[in-house]
């Protein structure tokens, strides 16, 4: 075998590798959906699918209104993941297409915040939502982060390069207003940006935990992973009920991912190289 052969294989090797280890949280969380309290703690581990899931189902239920937080994660994901396709779309077209005072400072500006910690927000994001009167309203899980930084810079960086100025001016000169330009000529050529970008912000508001721990207070109005959450407790946690609570909430993020992760990277690297 040749060197090179041999270092090919030798990264498919630790490829491999790295890919087993990955995927292995996600194997025994499926597997332990589908096993007892009991058995997921005996001895030897678990290691293949058995038949409580049902009874595990059925434990969640009755701990939980599931369903009903499955439906708010639902709306409140989609509800983020539209503002935001919208708001940073505009303001990435804005920064790349138009000329104006002090541009290249708000940029900065913009992209300075994304230095900040997430966790120095927190007690601000509190006191705003309490002023507001949006404590324990799923609004306040939405309507915050709609344009958020890095979704303008990776629409600007797009924009820059996707959208021809001349067929901007030329559809200026057709007598379209602004929004029309954006709307009709604009949206269709950041679609791949666009695609990226909604399919991060979905999984992202799909999985946040601290927004809604933040300002959920009723059982009826938590999203998942707060509803998961809340169900653990040192003395009686139903793992197996976690466990295929948790699988559920895991499952539409692989099939999303499976079916976009092409497009993820090449929105990803197309936006990156101007």
């Amino acid at each position: 075998m040749s060197r090179d052969r041999a270092t090919v294989w030798s990264a498919y090797l630790l490829v491999g590798l790295g890919a087993l280890l990955m995927l292995a949280p996600f194997y025994f969380m499926f597997v332990f959906a589908t096993h007892t309290r009991t058995e997921i703690f005996s001895q030897p581990l678990p290691l293949f699918f058995s038949d409580a899931f049902m009874d595990n189902l059925k434990i969640l239920m009755t701990r939980l209104p599931f369903w009903k937080n499955v439906g708010w994660s639902l709306y409140v994901a989609l509800a983020s993941t539209a503002l935001t396709l919208f708001f940073c779309s505009m303001g990435g077209y804005a920064f790349a297409m138009f000329e104006f005072r002090y541009k290249n400072a708000l940029f900065t500006l913009v992209m300075a915040t994304m230095l900040l910690p997430s966790f120095m927000s927190m007690i601000p994001s509190f006191m705003i939502m309490a002023a507001l009167g949006w404590i324990d309203q799923h609004r306040a899980l939405y309507i915050p982060g709609a344009a958020s930084a890095f979704g303008i810079f990776l629409m600007r960086q797009f924009a820059s390069t996707a959208v021809p100025k001349d067929l901007i001016e030329a559809a200026r000169m057709d007598g379209c207003g602004e929004f029309a330009v954006y709307w009709r000529i604009v949206l269709p050529l950041l679609k791949p940006a666009l695609g990226t970008l909604g399919l991060i912000t979905f999984i992202g508001s799909w999985n946040n935990f601290i927004g809604p721990l933040i300002v959920m207070r009723s059982a009826d109005n938590f999203t998942l992973p707060l509803a998961l959450r809340s169900i653990q407790n040192p003395e009686n946690t139903e793992w197996g009920a976690l466990m295929a609570g948790s699988a559920i909430a895991t499952l539409p993020l692989l099939v999303l991912f499976v079916i976009f992760s092409r497009q993820l990277i090449a929105g990803l690297t197309a936006g990156a190289v101007k």
